[in-house]
């Protein structure tokens, strides 16, 4: 994150060894339930570019978890709420809510959607008086910055992230939330997994609190302080001068609005870099583990190839890589240059020979993206040997309830199972 001190932060064995993988030189299998299995894991992070399966990847880990025996919260930021679908909940918002005959030996699962504009206004609430903080909910300019701003979400991601891991319960609560008796507090679920936005770049998860605090914190924000604060009102002529001029620019009520949302909002910017700061540091914890998504396509490769290596400059604890959608070679012992040759000779053929024909073609395009697939990931590999990997095969349907989680959990562990290494 730009514009924070770096550190030397002593070898963790997340960084050493990733979550979920075994040490050595060659790329290894990520092992899906060793990761979700090790009680020290607190926290796993879904991250790659959009359209890649991040949203599915992380409500199946979180599903396979909690019938494991965790219990488990699983943060989304999804806006087709296909996740609440596939949960059987009728509805996924800000509050954590749980799945219903979900769970094993104690585990259970607990569901959100981020509501972004939701969690700002908690924020302004917690740490504002009662009458700053309707000021500001009030405020137009805070409305716009809280809605749409960018880099918005997914630093209420990480606010709302912060929140969840601090959130805690007592041995012995009642439903109410009452104490039937005095008892050590405990976490009040023992993993998040966070589904990070779809953002036109992975990095925004990292970058958004450092581009809103600076934001927050700009010149342009101290130029609009400036009058009501000690020496600057020395400036008002000039600043008259300046204002006048944004008046034209923005309009009288715009910057009127403007000016009065940073007057209320200044005694928050601190609390707003030290809580960034907090979830920067949670994120690079031992607890944590990152988890990059991609799909088999040039781009999002190289966006996970980017990611991995980004992930490696900021001292984040790397898990491995889960490539989604991956064709399968099918049938054996028929290579794409065999199948398109038997097919051109099966044309000129009977009507069966030529639907023959046409399932060689089939075969032959399959292998011909199976083998592209394959080089893809192999070039990751090259580039990153020790970076565990894992791959799902494309389904041939969407994923629209608990069996079909079920199944992409099942798939993710698949490959560790059958790896002779482990």
């Amino acid at each position: 994150m730009t514009g924070k001190p770096r550190t030397s932060p002593p070898t963790r064995r997340g960084h050493a060894t990733p979550r979920g993988g075994s040490s050595g030189g060659t790329a290894q299998t990520l092992d899906v339930d060793r990761l979700l299995g090790d009680r020290t894991t607190e926290i796993i992070v879904c991250c790659g570019s959009g359209g890649v399966g991040k949203t599915t990847t992380a409500a199946a880990m979180a599903l396979r978890a909690a019938e494991q025996g965790r219990t488990v919260c699983v943060l989304t930021i999804d806006p087709a709420r296909r996740l609440a679908q596939a949960m059987g909940l009728t509805e996924l918002d800000n509050t954590p809510r749980p799945v219903k005959d979900v769970g094993l030996d104690g585990g259970s699962l607990d569901a959100m959607m981020l509501d972004m504009k939701r969690t700002f206004d908690e924020v302004v609430e917690a740490h504002a008086t009662p009458e700053k903080a309707q000021q500001i909910l009030a405020n137009p300019f805070y409305v716009a910055l809280s809605s749409s701003f960018a880099g918005t979400q997914e630093y209420m991601a990480m606010e709302k992230l912060g929140q969840l891991h601090g959130q805690a319960t007592r041995i012995g609560q009642e439903p109410d939330g009452s104490a039937a008796q005095e008892g050590p507090a405990v976490r009040a679920w023992d993993l998040i997994i966070v589904d990070t936005p779809p953002s036109r770049s992975a990095l925004d998860f990292l970058d958004a609190p450092d581009r809103l605090s600076s934001m927050l914190d700009g010149r342009f924000i101290k130029l609009l302080l400036a009058p009501a604060k000690g020496p600057a009102r020395l400036l008002s002529a000039g600043f008259g001068i300046v204002t006048s001029a944004l008046n034209k620019v923005l309009g009288a009520q715009i910057l009127t609005d403007m000016q009065t949302f940073v007057a209320a909002f200044d005694t928050l910017f601190g609390g707003f870099r030290q809580r960034a700061e907090s979830t920067y540091a949670l994120l690079q914890a031992d607890g944590t583990a990152f988890v990059v998504i991609a799909a088999p396509e040039p781009a999002a490769m190289r966006e996970a190839s980017y990611f991995v290596e980004r992930l490696a400059g900021e001292n984040m604890p790397l898990a491995g890589l889960v490539v989604n959608r991956v064709h399968q070679d099918g049938a054996e012992g028929i290579t794409a240059a065999d199948a398109e040759s038997a097919g051109h000779k099966l044309q000129s053929g009977s009507a069966t020979d030529r639907m023959t024909a046409d399932l060689l073609a089939i075969h032959a395009e399959r292998m011909q993206v199976a083998a592209r697939e394959a080089r893809l990931k192999q070039r990751f590999s090259a580039a990153h040997p020790a970076v565990p990997t894992a791959s799902v095969a494309a389904l041939a349907g969407d994923v629209h309830d608990l069996d079909g989680l079920r199944e992409i959990g099942g798939l993710l562990a698949a490959e560790a199972q059958k790896d002779p290494k482990r």
